[in-house]
C-alpha cells in the first residue's frame, strides 16, 4: 500500500491527486458534491492532467444543470482535457484510478480519505477493466456552450459592456440554476441586455447561434421576467417588417444595482 491520504475535504483530495496525476486518469462513480468539485479544482490548475469522468446519468445531469458547473465543465471538454461518459451500473465506490494507483474515495463527515494501493498487478487490472468499460461506455451528451465562447460571443455579438455585465453577475452567484438557487443562464443575458438597453431580437439570436437557448425560451422568460416588473421593453422602429423591441430595467432597485448586486437583487424581486 502507498501512503494513504486524509484531507478536508474533497477539494483538497482533488488537487492533491490531480496536480500529482500523470497525463490521463479515470475518475468512476463520484458524488455530486466531487463532480462539482472535479470541474472547479480543474478550471483552475494552469495544466490540468486529462480525465476522464464514468458516473451514472442521473448525477451528471443534476450537476450540470448548473449553468457555472456545465460552461466551465464545456471549457475543460473543448480543451481535450475532459471526457465525461455514464455507465448503468457504476461500482459502488468512487475511485480516482491513473497507471500507478486507486484511490478509494472515502467521506467522513467534512473529512476526506483516499485510501490507495500502488500495486502493481491490482492496479493494471483496475486499468484494464476501467479501459473496457470506457470503450463501451455511452458519452454524456453536454449542450452547454463553452463559457469562453459565451463571453467571447456576447463581447463581439452583443457589447463589450453587456459581457462584462454578465461576467460579473456570473461571479457573484454560487449556483446558476434558476429554480430558486441561482439565476438561470437565460434570465443572466436578459438582465444584462436590459441594463445595456440592448435588443431582445440581438440577445435571444445570440443565444440560439452558440447553444444557450432558443429564441423561444428567451422570448418566454422576456415575457415572465416583464410580467413582475424586472424588465421592460420599447418599440424601436426598422426600415422592413415589425418593430422590434428595446429592453430596460423596469425596478428602480436594479437600475440603481451595480453588476454584481444585479443577480441578488433579482433573486428578491423573484422571490417577494
Amino acid at each position: 500500500m502507498s501512503q494513504n491520504l486524509l484531507a478536508d475535504g474533497i477539494t483538497d483530495l482533488l488537487r492533491t491527486e490531480l496536480s500529482a496525476a500523470p497525463t490521463e486518469s479515470y475518475l468512476v462513480n463520484p458524488s455530486r458534491e466531487t463532480i462539482e468539485e472535479l470541474v472547479s479544482v480543474m478550471s483552475t490548475l494552469e495544466s490540468p492532467p486529462s480525465v476522464n469522468l464514468l458516473a451514472a446519468e442521473r448525477p451528471l445531469k443534476d450537476v450540470m444543470d448548473d449553468f457555472i458547473i456545465a460552461s466551465r465543465a464545456a471549457n475543460l471538454i473543448a480543451d481535450g482535457v475532459l471526457a465525461i461518459r455514464t455507465v448503468e451500473n457504476p461500482p459502488e465506490n468512487a475511485l480516482f484510478v491513473t497507471d500507478d494507483e486507486v484511490v478509494a474515495i472515502v467521506a467522513a463527515g467534512e473529512t476526506v480519505a483516499g485510501l490507495t494501493t500502488d500495486d502493481e498487478a491490482f492496479v493494471e487490472s483496475a486499468r484494464e477493466r476501467y479501459d473496457a468499460i470506457w470503450e463501451s461506455a455511452d458519452e454524456f451528451g453536454l449542450r452547454t456552450p463553452p463559457l469562453t465562447e459565451v463571453r467571447e460571443t456576447l463581447s463581439s455579438d452583443i457589447s463589450e459592456a453587456t459581457a462584462t455585465d454578465f461576467d460579473e453577475v456570473l461571479a457573484s452567484l454560487q449556483t446558476a440554476r434558476g429554480n430558486g438557487d441561482g439565476l438561470d443562464e437565460v434570465t443572466i443575458s436578459l438582465l444584462v441586455a436590459a441594463k445595456n438597453g440592448e435588443l431582445l431580437y440581438d440577445i435571444s439570436k445570440w443565444g440560439e447561434d452558440i447553444g444557450l437557448a432558443s429564441k423561444a425560451t428567451f422570448s418566454r422568460t422576456k415575457t415572465k421576467l416583464e410580467d413582475m416588473g424586472l424588465i421592460d421593453t420599447e418599440k424601436v422602429p426598422i426600415d422592413v417588417g415589425r418593430p422590434r423591441l428595446r429592453l430596460m430595467l423596469g425596478d428602480e432597485r436594479l437600475e440603481d444595482a451595480d453588476s454584481d448586486q444585479l443577480a441578488n437583487v433579482a433573486q428578491s424581486l423573484l422571490s417577494s
